[in-house]
């Protein structure tokens, strides 16, 4: 029988277009204005800190709609933006020095539909706030630290062809190596040259001295590995914050945007973001005069540094290993129920652990934390002078050969481990960045937005709505029930896809969606006239233009999802948001124009005796 599909056809179109519906519902709950509070520099929240925001809000008479713990911060939910102002303003004023208050939007989203994974579609920076940085990286410090790379590559390589020299240090812009006779340094040089290529060298045989400088490619090349590597770790370091659909891309030489929508903790945010740490492992000078380099005699081998506690620590200044090598860190606890952060290092860190272990075991070695923190000055070119500032947070007797996998100690809370165990995955940054601007977009200028752009959608609906109708009469209402199914199930889908966001040219590629899904209605529905108008009969046409228009429907949807598809790949930001949800749009439309609309014309007309059709 002609136009007649079976019942378990029909039944899957109307699961698929129920199910989409269901996860589209949480949209129409909206969120809840929240103030959201976490712990700065290591302070954890806990139910002493819950207890007291609870008491500053209720000595002030602020109602709350609930306060809980969520994910180690404290969220506290309002039923309108004075309550939530007001909170914010007390506790920031109160408890801001320990802790972040920052302003938030909390899906309102039922538990029984949040059990089944139903969550709102996330938004953009445009549509939701946040905020957006433009950071400067300091080419400066790259150049110093490659230097510095540099002087320890030259110790181990002549260490390594047993030429002896008296000292490697760096010298202004050069790295100076010092040796005992003109053999030695004939023999280094002929050696360095072989193995850096891209360094330019001096010697100096009078004064036994060999310098090398980096050629202008060189430094090139670290400025720009120094940016690409900066932007790479700061992807990972966004994507650890859990944020939905940043933007981490370069702009010029060396700067870095970086949008994060939905974050209204900006001194969070920054913490991660701005961050330079990373550690070092040392031996523990135990043959120097603690007391005599207390005194500032400090052998030339070793340096004088101090644990949290103020406890000063006799260091040798070669480095075990760095955490360049670290390639997977996470916080726990140990048997005693402290703190730890387990790390895990590449091949060539493992082979650098065992090696500098395998002989010093029942000696202690020290973990050190540094981190590059910027000063008031600058230097002659403008820039900000970053302070280098290491710490020892754990001293440990080695027990036996270190390998790949090991754990270390000294982190002041669970927090302050996790923050560390953060960075330390995500990868210590080349060089020192600074935040030269911050805008915040605040939620009740994206909410603006939001119903500026669902206005537009609805304007777009309504008017092909009424087109349809009058033009297509019957088929016109089922154009149209097909077009309401296709909004709400670009909005199911984008509501479930982890990664995709919802912007504000997103919504100009919904409202294009929406014309065409009509056009493939129209050139069925034309089909079917034409059919007609040539005498065939009802049940024939109606089979003839859903075939006939499918081929012409399948190639214009297909070219512009290639188009969109190119248009993901090479775009950013906002592109990337049209992208998006215009090719979502292309694939729901194609279903809902084609085989929705075929269901219900089958349901409602297929199989009869028609004399005349309603079209």
């Amino acid at each position: 029988m002609l136009n007649k599909y079976p019942l378990w056809k029909t039944l899957m179109v109307l699961f698929i277009v129920a199910f989409g519906a269901l996860y589209a519902s949480p949209n129409l709950y909206g969120e809840d204005p929240a103030v959201q509070i976490s712990g700065l520099r290591g302070i954890e929240t806990n139910a002493a800190t819950l207890d007291l925001v609870k008491s500053h809000l209720d000595e002030k008479k602020i109602s709350y709609a609930s306060i809980v713990m969520e994910g180690g911060q404290i969220l506290a939910r309002f039923r309108d933006t004075e309550q939530q102002l007001r909170a914010r303003d007390l506790l920031d004023e109160s408890i801001g020095d320990e802790y972040s208050v920052a302003l938030n939007l909390t899906p309102a989203t039922p538990a029984w539909l949040a059990s089944v994974g139903g969550t709102p579609m996330k938004l953009g920076l445009d549509l939701s706030g946040g905020v957006s940085f433009l950071m400067e990286v300091n080419m400066k410090e790259a150049i110093i630290k490659a230097q510095e790379s540099l002087v320890d590559d030259f110790r181990t390589g002549l260490r390594g062809e047993k030429i002896r020299y008296r000292s490697v240090k760096k010298v202004d812009d050069a790295i100076a190596v010092q040796f005992r006779n003109l053999e030695d340094l004939e023999n280094a040089e002929t050696f360095l040259e072989k193995q850096n290529q891209n360094l330019i060298f001096v010697s100096d045989e009078a004064n036994l001295t060999l310098s090398a400088k980096m050629t202008e490619q060189r430094l090139k090349e670290t400025r720009e590995y120094a940016l690409q590597q900066n932007i790479t770790i700061i992807r990972n370091r966004v994507n650890e914050l859990g944020v939905a659909e940043p933007l981490v891309q370069r702009q010029g030489q060396k700067h870095i945007v970086i949008e994060l929508p939905g974050v209204q903790d900006t001194a969070k945010a920054k913490e991660i973001l701005n961050a330079t740490a990373t550690i070092e492992f040392r031996l523990v000078d135990t043959d120097g005069d603690l007391g005599a380099a207390l005194n500032g005699r400090v052998p030339g081998s070793s340096q004088l540094l101090k644990e949290r506690n103020g406890q000063p620590v006799l260091l040798k200044k070669r480095v075990m290993l760095t955490g360049d090598h670290i390639v997977d860190a996470g916080s726990s606890f140990d048997e005693y129920s402290r703190p730890q952060v387990n790390i895990t290092l590449d091949s060539a860190g493992g082979s650098k652990m065992s090696n500098g272990t395998k002989n010093s075991i029942g000696k202690p070695m020290a973990t050190v934390f540094i981190e590059y923190k910027p000063t008031d000055r600058v230097d002659s070119e403008g820039n900000t002078v970053f302070e280098k500032v290491e710490e020892v947070i754990s001293v440990a007797t080695i027990q036996a050969r270190l390998g790949k996998t090991f754990r270390i100690t000294g982190a002041g809370s669970q927090a302050e481990a996790h923050n560390l165990a953060l960075l330390l995955r995500a990868g210590a940054l080349i060089a020192p960045i600074q935040i030269v601007e911050e805008r915040t977009v605040g939620p009740t200028l994206g909410a603006e937005n939001v119903q500026l752009g669902f206005q537009a959608i609805m304007m777009g609906f309504g008017l092909v709505f009424l087109f349809m109708l009058i033009y297509y009469r019957a088929f016109g209402v089922v154009a149209n029930l097909a077009l309401g199914a296709n909004l709400v199930l670009i909005i199911g889908v984008m509501s479930m896809i982890p990664g995709a966001t919802l912007t504000l040219p997103g919504m100009a590629g919904i409202v294009l969606t929406v014309g065409m899904a009509v056009d493939a209605n129209v050139l069925i529905f034309e089909r079917i006239r034409e059919e007609i108008r040539e005498g065939k009969s009802i049940q024939q046409s109606i089979h003839q233009g859903y075939d006939a228009a499918f081929s012409t429907i399948i190639d214009a949807n297909i070219t512009t999802l290639i188009a969109a598809l190119i248009l993901f790949a090479v775009g950013t930001g906002p592109i990337k948001g049209f992208a998006v949800t215009l090719s979502i749009g292309i694939i729901t439309s194609m279903f809902t124009a084609v085989i929705g609309t075929r269901t219900i014309v089958n349901a409602v007309w297929g199989g009869k005796r028609l004399d005349k059709l309603s079209i």
